[in-house]
C-alpha cells in the first residue's frame, strides 16, 4: 500500500531502508547499515535545448553564474521544500547512483524516510513523497525535520524536560521545543543563510553601487563574529560596478556589513521568544540550564551563537556537525537505535 502517514511510529521507521533530508542548500542520504553516504548541493544544470542533465551536486553548484543561455542551474529543492519534482527525482538518482556504487539498494522495494520542514503545507509533503515514489519507493514515511535533528544532537527528547533547537538551513529557521518526544511548541521563519546573503549583496549595492558575485558572500561572514569594537576595521571588496559594469574594488567597514547581516536574525530571535510564549512556565524554567541547541547548515556562521545568547540571555551550545544533524537522527530511527517512547503511542 502506498501511503505517508504524517506521524510514523517508530516500528515503521525501522522497516525504511534509507533516509533523506532533501534540503534547500545540500541534499543528503543515509543508508541503513552503511551511514550518510551522499551530502551533495541541491543543484542540476540542464541543457534547455535537449533536456539533457549535464552535471549534479558540486558540478552543478560550480556552474551557478557561469553558463551559456543554454544552460540552466536549477534548485529543484526551495525553503526545505521540493518545488520542481522531476528535477528533484533525476537529481536525486543521479546522486544515488553514483554514490552507491555497487551497494545492494534495491531502489523497486525501497521504503524511505524523508524529512519534512515543521509546517509544512500537504502540497509541500507531497511533493516530497512523489520525489521517492520517482525513485520506486512504494511507501515513504515523513519526520518533522525538528524532531530528527533534535535526536540527531542527542538531546533527551524522551524526556519529561524541555528540550529547544533552533535548525537554522539556507533557506529557513525552525525552531522548537519538545519534550516527551514531542513539539510542545515550534515556529518556522523564511530566514536563513540565503537571506543574510541578499542582505549583504543588497547593502554593498546601495551603499557603493557594488554587485558581488555570490562566491564573494561567505567570506564576509565572518564579519558577524567580530567584536563590537572593532567597527571601524575595513576590507576590500572585489565586485562588478552597478553603472559601468567593470570591475571594482572597494574599502568597506565591518560595521555595515555586521549590521545587514543582523536585521534579517531579528526575525529568529523573535521566533525564539515567540516559541517560549506558547510554553508551559516549568518547561521554560528548564530552558534556562538547558538553554538552546543549533544545528542546521547555517549553524556554523561565525558569531550567530553569540547573537542568540546575547538575545535571549540563555545558554546557546551549536551540535557537533550541525549540518548533518537531521538525516543522522533519522538514520538512528530506520537503525533502530531511538528509544521507543519517542514517537511511539503506548499500546495496552
Amino acid at each position: 500500500m502506498i501511503g505517508a502517514p504524517s506521524n510514523p511510529t517508530l516500528d515503521q521507521l525501522r522497516r525504511c531502508t534509507v533516509a533523506v533530508d532533501l534540503g534547500a542548500a545540500r541534499t543528503r542520504v543515509y543508508l541503513r547499515g552503511s551511514g550518510l553516504v551522499a551530502d551533495e548541493p541541491s543543484v542540476a544544470a540542464v541543457d534547455v535545448r535537449t533536456g539533457a542533465l549535464i552535471a549534479v551536486g558540486v558540478h552543478a553548484e560550480q556552474m551557478a553564474g557561469r553558463t551559456p543561455d543554454h544552460i540552466r542551474v536549477a534548485r529543484p529543492v526551495q525553503n526545505g521544500t521540493v518545488v520542481d519534482i522531476a528535477m528533484a527525482h533525476r537529481m536525486l538518482r543521479h546522486i544515488l547512483g553514483g554514490k552507491l556504487g555497487r551497494r545492494r539498494l534495491r531502489v523497486p522495494m525501497m521504503r524511505a524516510a524523508v524529512c519534512t520542514p515543521h509546517g509544512s503545507e500537504p502540497i509541500a509533503r507531497r511533493a516530497a513523497v512523489e520525489t521517492m515514489y520517482g525513485l520506486g519507493a512504494k511507501r515513504v514515511e515523513l519526520v518533522d525535520t525538528l524532531i530528527a535533528a533534535a535526536v540527531g544532537c542527542g538531546l533527551p527528547v524522551e524526556h519529561p524536560e524541555a528540550t529547544m533547537i533552533v535548525v537554522c538551513g539556507a533557506g529557513t529557521t525552525q525552531v522548537a521545543v519538545l519534550s516527551l518526544g514531542s513539539i510542545v511548541a515550534a515556529e518556522t521563519v523564511p530566514v536563513g543563510g540565503d537571506a543574510i546573503d541578499r542582505a549583504v549583496v543588497q547593502h554593498l549595492r546601495n551603499a557603493h553601487e557594488l554587485m558581488l558575485p555570490s562566491q564573494a558572500v561567505r567570506p564576509l561572514h565572518q564579519m558577524l563574529g567580530s567584536p563590537a569594537t572593532a567597527g571601524a576595521l575595513t576590507t576590500e571588496v572585489h565586485g562588478r560596478d552597478v553603472a559601468s559594469g567593470m570591475v571594482r574594488t572597494v574599502t568597506i567597514e565591518t560595521e555595515g556589513v555586521r549590521h545587514a547581516m543582523r536585521t534579517p536574525l531579528t526575525a529568529v530571535v523573535d521566533a525564539i521568544t515567540g516559541v517560549l510564549r506558547h510554553c508551559p512556565p516549568d518547561l521554560v524554567a528548564d530552558l534556562g540550564d538547558r538553554g538552546i541547541m543549533l544545528a542546521g547548515g547555517s549553524a556554523l556562521m561565525p558569531g550567530l551563537d553569540t547573537m542568540l545568547r546575547q538575545a535571549t540571555d540563555m545558554p546557546v551550545l551549536v551540535a557537533e556537525n550541525p549540518a548533518t544533524v537531521a538525516v543522522q537522527g533519522l538514520g538512528a530511527m530506520i537503525e533502530g537505535r531511538v528509544r521507543p517512547l519517542l514517537l511511539d503511542p503506548l499500546t495496552v
